[in-house]
């Protein structure tokens, strides 16, 4: 084994040693007031509660589908042996990273809010380091598992009758299985604490704010502790294992298609490809964590300030990753030939396009530009103004990134073919080289996961930090300071999302490749020697096939039922929180004047009930759909299922996000004093474009970019089923 492999378990400890060091230094901060201490406990205790619950269910199905696996290993013989365990580790881990990052955040948010006592820097600076922890935790546990399956497999895996090469493509197709795994977990982290988040949310905003006139967060609205608790269950523990995944799915793919790829080219180069993706990945790892302390403010700064200093943390990571790319790849794949320097080419097309996605959402989301200012500006008019137009933006806000995407498809394939498209066709090795380099610019893209997802988990920590500042009644300074945080956070949170949605494009691109692969190793000795070209022959995968038409609509279908499903969860149970609201307003005399505390509890146990009950047929749906496809339609159905899901639900997932950001944004760009400010009906009016935007950005948009990927996922675990029948 090449030495340079052991440089990705320490960077996977370096990652988790951070994470450790700023989660203690975290703790060491005063939590504040006894008030301030009360209502964080409130919120962790609630959250815990929610995640020990979702993890019963989510542990009923792991079981049965890890069962599944086992008859297929065991029984039939068409999968290999260790699928069922690395298919339990991958989402045990990505749960775990979830769980880190949720008890942080239920941790950081009152020390957060007591910071901003002290000076709006300090409150910063610990809202970041804690959001940080998730980050280097998703990386560190991404890094490690990937790292222990690689050292495992080619320890326990004999070769038998198999090659050495061989044996190289058959590990690396057996450990996308944990893969799955991580985006079954990650689809029940989102989709339930989705669910959880909004319901209470808009229960929340409907009566509190719309109704009777409430600030945000104010200790008289029943649902503001469950409110709380959805933002950490949600945007913290949902986005960690979202992100856990797409960061596996991205170097798993890779691995899978270097070995396959540079097959022919002997187990040497087949090796050098496998290293690559992880060592560019354990670079991202170090440099994020240099980069997480360059992120500081002074007093009073303003939003535009606060984005550049976020800006300039994950930028400096970019270019620093783009820098020591080279240095890796030159590394591994030595300079005797051009390809170190291709595949580095199409790595920094990976990283550009996850830049741009990330200027463009904060273009479109920030109140600190035109589109979302120019929102607000409708709502001088009435709630359908601001509806129909944040409706046009979030369509409008979808070409730049699908221009990124599409510029980092094509240029990373023909930086990695060296420009030679006329000989594609008859050399298909070189159709995989390309695709290999599509792969890697996934990775590229994911190598900063460790300091772009602090940005993200950044957001429910600040905005968990107000409402205790509001709840407690904290002089109107903090208040101020915390509203700037949180303003922040919307941009950072709406960021993370759009880069995540890219990411998956790129991922779920390369698992379409993979699963191709995955056919060949199905189809047993009739496969051996076979190109990409020649297996698309074999399956008759062409636009004429009524079968890969069909799974095309099939798969842009699948996404619009998914965010239907999602988003008419979230009304059933935004309905109940809301009844809940307005009983205990007419029956426990006294709360509006702030004399009788409101049933906490009861919210929580309605968003709590409601979001276990609503997350499991949409996740089950997402996992048969593409094996009944498979055993119906065959491989051609499925890679035509693949594709639609992946080029309708990409669009739909940034549209969502988009829109929901910047109708949040524009609310609190009217509570900043604009158009008439809080309590106006300019204001009333952003705060209905909030509610409907909330489902929008924070339960459907989101699942969409875990939906494609489980799905090229489960196709792929299933590809020896699929060609059996």
């Amino acid at each position: 084994m090449n030495t340079l492999f052991y440089l990705v378990p320490a960077a996977s400890i370096i990652a988790l040693a951070f994470a450790y060091i700023f989660f203690r230094q975290m703790m060491k901060e005063d939590e504040g007031t006894p008030t301030m201490k009360e209502i964080a406990l409130y919120v962790r205790q609630g959250a815990m509660a929610y995640l020990k619950q979702q993890y019963k269910i989510v542990i009923i199905v792991f079981i049965v589908l890890a069962a599944v696996f086992a008859v297929l290993a065991y029984g039939f013989h068409i999968q290999n042996p260790w699928v069922p365990f690395a298919f339990l580790t991958g989402g045990f881990f990505s749960g775990l990273a979830g769980f880190v990052g949720m008890r942080t955040a239920t941790y950081a948010s009152g020390r957060t809010a007591n910071a901003a006592r002290k000076s709006l820097n300090h409150g910063l600076k610990i809202a970041f380091r804690s959001g940080a922890v998730m980050g280097l935790t998703v990386v560190g546990l991404g890094l490690l598992d990937i790292a222990l399956w690689w050292f495992l497999l080619n320890l326990f895996i004999p070769e038998g009758d198999l090659t050495t090469s061989q044996e190289i493509i058959v590990i690396t197709t057996t450990m996308l299985t944990f893969g799955m795994g991580a985006s079954t977990q990650a689809l029940f982290a989102r989709v339930g604490g989705g669910i959880y988040t909004k319901a209470a949310d808009v229960g929340a905003d409907i009566v509190g704010k719309v109704e009777t006139d409430l600030p945000e967060d104010d200790p008289r609205n029943p649902a503001t502790i469950a409110d709380n608790v959805g933002d950490n269950v949600g945007d913290v523990a949902g986005m960690g294992a979202d992100l856990y995944e797409s960061y596996c799915g991205s170097i798993l793919s890779t691995m899978a298609l270097g070995a396959s790829a540079f097959y022919s080219m002997g187990t040497e180069m087949q090796l050098k490809s496998i290293l690559a993706p992880m060592l560019i990945a354990a670079a991202g790892v170090v440099l994020s964590v240099a980069s997480i302390f360059t992120v500081r403010t002074k007093e009073g700064a303003g939003m535009g300030q606060l984005l550049k200093s976020m800006s300039f943390g994950t930028n400096l990571a970019a270019i620093l990753s783009a820098f020591a790319t080279f240095g890796i790849l030159a590394l591994v794949f030595g300079t005797e030939t051009s390809d170190w320097w291709h595949f580095s080419l199409s790595v920094v097309s990976g990283l550009i396009a996850g830049v741009v996605i990330g200027k463009a959402t904060e273009y479109y989301t920030s109140h600190s530009y035109k589109p979302t200012q120019k929102l607000a500006e409708a709502a001088q008019t009435g709630p359908a103004t601001v509806i129909i137009n944040g409706v046009g933006l979030g369509m409008i806000s979808t070409a730049i990134p699908v221009i990124a995407i599409v510029c980092a498809i094509v240029l990373s394939f023909l930086f990695a073919t060296g420009f030679n498209m006329k000989d594609i066709i008859a050399e298909p090795a070189l159709l995989s080289k390309g695709l290999y380099g599509v792969a890697i610019a996934a990775v590229g893209m994911l190598s900063t996961l460790g300091i772009t997802l602090a940005t993200d988990a950044y957001g429910p920590i600040a905005d968990n930090a107000g409402g205790n500042a509001q709840m407690s009644e904290l002089e109107p300074k903090v208040r101020e300071r915390t509203d700037v945080l949180d303003a922040l956070g919307n941009t950072t949170a709406a960021t993370g999302k759009g880069f995540a949605i890219g990411s998956a494009a790129l991922t779920a691109l390369a698992l379409l490749a993979s699963y191709i692969e995955e056919l060949k190793i199905a189809m047993g000795p009739a496969g051996e020697g076979l190109s990409i070209v020649d297996v698309l022959d074999r399956f008759n995968v062409s636009l004429m096939n009524p079968a890969v038409l069909a799974g095309v609509f099939l798969g842009a279908m699948m996404a619009f039922l998914f965010c239907g499903l999602t988003m008419n969860a979230v009304g059933r149970a935004a309905q109940k929180m809301v009844v809940e609201v307005r009983r205990q307003f007419r029956e426990i005399k006294g709360i509006l004047e702030g004399k009788q505390r409101p049933d906490y509890s009861r919210c929580v146990e309605i968003s709590t009930k409601a979001a276990q009950k609503e997350m499991i047929f949409p996740s089950v749906l997402a996992i048969v759909v593409p094996v009944l496809v498979g055993v119906i339609l065959g491989p051609a159905g499925v890679l035509g299922l693949l594709a639609g899901a992946l080029g309708a639900g990409f669009v739909l997932a940034i549209f969502l996000a988009n829109s929901g950001g910047a109708w949040d944004n524009a609310k609190k760009y009217v509570e900043e004093g604009n158009f008439g400010g809080k309590n106006s009906e300019s204001h009333h009016a952003t705060v209905v474009g909030d509610t409907v935007g909330d489902p929008f950005k924070d339960t459907s948009g989101p699942s969409l970019n875990i939906l494609i990927k489980l799905m090229s996922m489960v196709s792929i675990v299933m590809a020896g089923l699929t060609v059996l029948f």
